[in-house]
């Protein structure tokens, strides 16, 4: 079975399962528990991106626990 992917319960980035660090703002507080995900692609020009306060594209979790 593969192992679910990681979020940062600071910035919501969605990392890979193996991760140590969040490759996005480098934090340790990785969790397996979160749900809902959204892929930011152009973050200047999003509203959703504005409301989460991502400035980098990628996939985020919407709820992280």
């Amino acid at each position: 079975m593969a192992r679910k992917r990681l979020a940062c319960r600071e910035c919501h980035y969605v990392n890979d399962p193996d991760s140590q660090t969040c490759d996005n703002c480098g934090s340790t507080s990785l969790t397996e528990d979160w749900a809902g995900y959204v892929v930011i692609t152009h973050p200047e020009e999003s509203e959703i991106a504005d409301e989460m306060n991502v400035s980098e594209p990628g996939g985020y979790a919407l709820k992280v626990r």
